[in-house]
């Protein structure tokens, strides 16, 4: 008899479907030219696609600002970055069933970036144009460091001496907010504008037509109602949006409040990296996330949902090794000025701390500026009960340095790690 040949099982395409792509882009390309962009929340953008619970897909973001920044050794750009143009997020993404009052499941499954763009930057912002956590204290002028990815990996030719594993995220993600939601957040945020007129930098950013942008053909008059009523993306609000939460990263699960059918979902602004608190501007990427939806109906009620809430991903560096650094709210890098409980004032003390101990290694303070801007640090609120100082530490992982850190009798050894990337005029 004729031997029996074994059946071969292999891999069949028919029986291989990829995860389908919503929303493409080019992320050296302008956002004001690409479709499926917008840089404004209002209720009057459409989505742009529509998925149905439980299916997954992918999204394509550029950067935050939109391809404005580039991978080279000058900071001119940061100095001149629009920010009237900032913030471009992909979407909506419309979600079939979802109807107001309705919790929105979203899982992100992955977060990567571009293979074409395996870098991104960290930026200090200039205080007359961008600002940042130490714009007013460190009278801030515009500097970048170049992060080139390597696997989970990033490393800096303007920071020597650090390697670290990304906890790569979207820090921008959330739901369309209703009219009535839009119209509060435009009150109540100019109201605070007119009690800080002239600020540096402003405390809010009210709505601006200059730089709005929909990728998509609405009619005019849709397009100038959104322009001139239309919430800028800038900061964190009660549907999500600009949080930059870490932990929001692949394998989370986050809960959002609907507030129009179909919540029509937006993200961007991804990150390779960033601590518990970026004071900068994180490791800023172009990439690709994908997600899966499911929607609870009455969600809000059910949960009492006033902001989203979240499970954190299970994927984490394992850094179990720090330096922690403490900040009470007493402005001793300043004035001195005693504050009561004030933990922003902590935090910063805690951070400057670690700046001050940075620059003894020989680090410039831009540079360690950056660095703990893009690094996996942690922060905790040690204690916000014993009057008058609030208590917070600063964490930062020992294993990312390629040299010792730890103090030492003899004290500790300074080397000389150059400079990031600076203004053309030199000015720092």
């Amino acid at each position: 008899m004729p031997a029996v040949l074994p059946i071969v099982h292999m891999a069949t395409k028919a029986n291989s479907v990829p995860y389908p792509t919503l929303i493409e882009v080019d992320p050296f390309i302008p956002a004001d030219q690409q479709r499926g962009l917008h840089n404004r929340w209002h209720p009057d953008i459409p989505a742009f696609a529509t998925v149905k619970p439980g299916e997954v897909f992918k999204i394509q973001c550029v950067d935050w600002t939109g391809a404005q920044i580039g991978n080279n050794d000058c900071s001119d750009d940061i100095k001149n970055v629009d920010l009237t143009k900032i913030h471009n997020l992909s979407g909506p993404i419309a979600i079939e069933g979802a109807e107001p009052g309705d919790c929105l499941v979203v899982d992100i499954l992955d977060v990567t970036p571009f293979e074409k763009m395996p870098w991104g930057y960290t930026g200090i912002f200039e205080l007359e144009n961008g600002g940042g956590l130490f714009a007013r204290e460190f009278n801030s002028r515009a500097a970048k460091a170049i992060w080139d990815f390597k696997g989970v990996y990033a490393t800096s030719r303007h920071i020597p001496g650090v390697r670290f594993a990304g906890v790569s995220h979207p820090g921008l993600i959330g739901t369309a907010p209703s009219a009535e939601l839009l119209a509060t957040w435009n009150k109540r945020e100019g109201e605070l504008i007119s009690q800080h007129l002239n600020a540096v930098p402003p405390v809010a950013f009210p709505p601006e037509p200059k730089g709005a942008y929909v990728g998509q053909d609405l009619p005019h008059e849709v397009m100038d109602k959104i322009a001139k009523e239309g919430a800028r993306t800038v900061p964190g609000r009660e549907h999500g949006g600009n949080c930059d939460i870490k932990n929001l990263s692949r394998g989370s699960r986050c809960y959002f409040p609907v507030f129009i059918k179909g919540a029509n979902l937006s993200v961007g602004d991804l990150h390779f990296s960033q601590g518990d608190i970026s004071f900068c501007g994180a490791i800023e990427m172009a990439g690709i996330i994908t997600f899966s939806t499911s929607v609870i109906k009455g969600g809000i009620e059910k949960f009492a949902l006033k902001q989203p809430i979240f499970l954190p991903s299970p994927v984490d560096p394992l850094y179990s090794a720090k330096l922690i650094f403490e900040g009470i709210s007493v402005d001793y890098h300043g004035d001195g000025k005693q504050y009561n409980m004030d933990a922003t004032v902590a935090y910063k003390q805690a951070t400057l701390n670690a700046i001050a101990y940075l620059m003894k290694i020989g680090y410039t303070r831009e540079q360690a500026y950056l660095l703990l801007s893009a690094a996996p640090i942690e922060s905790h609120v040690g204690a916000v009960v014993d009057s008058p100082n609030a208590c917070v530490t600063l964490a930062l992982p020992l294993g990312i340095f390629e040299h010792d850190i730890l103090p030492k009798e003899e004290g500790l050894t300074k080397k000389d790690f150059g400079q990031c990337a600076i203004r053309s005029d030199g000015v720092i």
